[in-house]
Formats: C-alpha cells, sequence, structure tokens
C-alpha cells in the first residue's frame, strides 16, 4: 500500500492520497470542506446525500461542505485515489469574493464527472502535480498545492456535464426503497424516528430496512440518523446563540447527554468545541 497525508493543521487544507487494498471508512464523514475525490484506478462505492453511486476509475465526485458522504468497497479490492479538502476562502484571489469559475460547485450539493464526459489528460496532469508538491515539500508546496486545487476545480465546473432530471433510480429495488427512507430522515431528522414508524411509512418491515440500510448507504439505520442529527446540530452550534440542550431537543435527542455521547462518537469532540469555533 502506498499513503501520502498532508494536513495544514487548522482543518482548512488536506490533500490524502491512497493506493492499494480497499479499506471501509469507518466513521461518518461531513466536514467544513470541499472535497475533491478523484478515482484513478479501480472502484468504490459512493454514498453521498441520498444515493449510492458507484465510483470507477476516471470518475470524479466533488462534495460540498456540511454533506453527508461515505465510501465503501466495490468489487475491485485495490484502488487509488486523491482526495483534496478545501476551504472556501481558499477558493478565491481574496479570501471573501466567490470566485465565478467555481458557480457550479456553490450551487449544489455535489458534482459528478464520470469518465469520458470530460478532458481527463488536464486532470491528470494537476493531480500528479499535486502529489508531487506534497511528496517534495519543497518552499512554498502549500500554496502551490492550493493553487491546483482551485485550478482542478474551475477546470471540474467548466467541464461539468449538463444535468437533468432526477438521478437514476437504483438497479435494487430495496436499495430505491431504502434512499426514499434516506430522504425522510432528512428531513424529520428532528422528529422520533423508529424503524417501525419510518417501515410503516414506506410500506415495508422495519426487518426489511434493518437488513438492507446498511448494504445500500454504508451506515446502519441508527448510525444514519445520529449522523444527520449531528450534522444539523453543528450547523446551529456554529451559525446560532442557542444553548446545547436546546439545540439537542431541536436535532432530535431526548436528553443532553445522550446527545454530548453521540455528539462525541460521531466527530470526535465535544458539542463546546464547534460553539468556540463560532
Amino acid at each position: 500500500m502506498e499513503e501520502l497525508y498532508y494536513d495544514n493543521g487548522n482543518e482548512t487544507f488536506l490533500v490524502h492520497y491512497r493506493s492499494g487494498p480497499s479499506y471501509r471508512m469507518t466513521t461518518s464523514h461531513f466536514h467544513a470542506t470541499y472535497e475533491f475525490f478523484y478515482m484513478m484506478d479501480g472502484q468504490r462505492k459512493f454514498f453521498i446525500k441520498d444515493r449510492t453511486l458507484l465510483i470507477e476509475a476516471g470518475d470524479i465526485v466533488v462534495v460540498a461542505p456540511n454533506v453527508l458522504h461515505r465510501t465503501t468497497q466495490a468489487q475491485t479490492p485495490d484502488y487509488e485515489r486523491l482526495v483534496v479538502n478545501v476551504h472556501e476562502r481558499y477558493l478565491s484571489a481574496d479570501g471573501a469574493a466567490r470566485t465565478e469559475g467555481l458557480r457550479p460547485l456553490f450551487e449544489r450539493d455535489y458534482l459528478l464527472l464520470k469518465k469520458g464526459t470530460y478532458a481527463s489528460a488536464a486532470i491528470d496532469t494537476l493531480a500528479e502535480q499535486m502529489i508531487r508538491e506534497v511528496q517534495e515539500k519543497r518552499p512554498g508546496y502549500e500554496d502551490y498545492a492550493r493553487t491546483l486545487t482551485i485550478q482542478l476545480l474551475i477546470s471540474c465546473c467548466r467541464q461539468l456535464p449538463v444535468q437533468t432530471g432526477e438521478p437514476p433510480a437504483a438497479s435494487n429495488p430495496m436499495h430505491e426503497r431504502i434512499f426514499e427512507v434516506v430522504r425522510d430522515i432528512n428531513e424529520r431528522y428532528m422528529e422520533e424516528l423508529t424503524l417501525e414508524r419510518l417501515a410503516e411509512r414506506h410500506y415495508v418491515s422495519p426487518y426489511a430496512i434493518s437488513r438492507s440500510f446498511k448494504e445500500a448507504t454504508g451506515f446502519t439505520f441508527v448510525e444514519y440518523v445520529n449522523s444527520v442529527r449531528v450534522k444539523e446540530a453543528i450547523a446551529l452550534l456554529l451559525g446560532s446563540p442557542l444553548k446545547v440542550n436546546v439545540i439537542a431537543r431541536r436535532v432530535g435527542f431526548g436528553s443532553v447527554t445522550h446527545f454530548g455521547r453521540v455528539f462525541k462518537e460521531v466527530t470526535g469532540k465535544a458539542p463546546l468545541f464547534y460553539r468556540k469555533k463560532g
């Protein structure tokens, strides 16, 4: 296995290249940065928002901040991929105004470019430069790598295929039913959500949801509900003056104690860490 990892230490710029056997992402994945995910070889299943996509060699996914996603193993055991996370303030010359060339990025939850729908040679060149800069660490490498990130993202936005209509339905009918449940959770996370209630609402047995949820999304049912609630809690911690116990109830937790325990499990941090950041 080959791996290259760079983190600037303040959660605003990260480069992670990995090549080798597949592994399972064991934590919920959402963050305040944009994520550029380039599948250079192999395959991964990529759950994002309310859909699981098969990402193959040459495919690119760009995920907006605070959109819940997770990758899981596909049929191909070995893979190669480059992931770059960058905060919005690094995506313009003055650190404030949004770059016009990145408009599609700011208007969607994610961008998807499939192999054969864009000019891959330019992307390959930029990705190779990015990896080389982080490997060699010559003077100014972080600034150089960030400029390469902006070029990658603008290139993706310029070549983004026109998207029309809804995404295609899952090939597995049960998985499509699970994605309907996922959308329901995304909208009703503040309510009491049980397998029984959701099963009744979607005309399927609780056992069927429990059995198929992880296969379809990469999350267990409870894990997904908790992740959505924690994601919404972070938004309130950063963007409102509400007290933690009020936020806990607002996002669907019965007690602040349970909220604190789940929050730490999902993020690795206590809720007040995000209040301080806000």
